[in-house]
């Protein structure tokens, strides 16, 4: 019922997306993580150096375990840097460690888009979950407006994907000028190398945002078309 012609009609655009998305990440990382940072800095080193500067005082800086696991959790007030990002010193690692710690500031400035992030977490995880089934038990029963209400749970998981792409946009914007302004990467081939590694990123949300949307626009001409016909 679900998984159809139609739906990889839906989906193929997106499928490829995430896939050149997924390369050209890997690529970024990997060209950038062999090339080192004239500072000499790892990006532990250069998270520390930031968080002082930028008087986050109470943000705590953790390693965790696995690859481009990196995040900042605002719970906990902790930045979480992977192993490899941590204690190397390349340009690859300034650029993740700054960009977390961009989340970092806008935690501490209560940046609205994260705020708003964050508040649709929960009733993502539910809704996601819920709208699955109500589509599916509507279809089946033939109740379309409980397949419809599904449609409107599963809109939720597009509406976040669409909410992450202002809060990642600006911590990367952030993460260059901070990078920039404090002198821990210099000369334009540097610059450059934050730049690919950071708008490389970027696109993973872009794809995460046309994969959500398809999917929605595909359940909803499921829905639409049952009740049409």
């Amino acid at each position: 019922m679900f998984f159809n012609l139609n739906y990889l009609i839906y989906m193929l655009p997106a499928f490829l997306l995430m896939a050149l998305t997924s390369w050209y990440v890997k690529s970024a990382y990997n060209k950038w993580s062999q090339v080192r940072a004239r500072s000499g800095l790892t990006g532990a080193d250069a998270a520390r150096r930031l968080i002082t500067s930028a008087g986050l005082y109470n943000v705590q800086l953790q390693q965790i375990a696995g690859k481009m696991t990196d995040h900042y959790d605002p719970r906990d007030k902790v930045l979480r840097l992977s192993t490899e990002v941590a204690n190397r010193p390349s340009v690859a690692a300034l650029a993740i460690a700054a960009h977390e710690l961009g989340h970092a500031m806008q935690d501490a400035e209560d940046y609205f888009p994260l705020r708003l992030r964050a508040a649709l977490v929960p009733a993502v995880n539910i809704g996601s979950n819920l709208g699955w089934f109500l589509i599916m038990i509507g279809l089946f029963l033939n109740f379309t407006q409980l397949a419809w209400l599904g449609v409107i749970f599963f809109a939720g998981g597009a509406l976040f994907a669409l909410a992450t792409l202002p809060v990642e946009f600006d911590a990367s914007a952030r993460a260059k000028r901070l990078l920039a302004d404090s002198g821990i990467i210099s000369g334009e081939e540097e610059q450059g190398g934050v730049n690919a590694v950071l708008n490389a990123a970027a696109l993973t949300y872009v794809a995460a945002l046309v994969t959500a949307i398809l999917q929605l626009l595909y359940y909803t001409n499921l829905v639409g078309g049952r009740r049409r016909s």
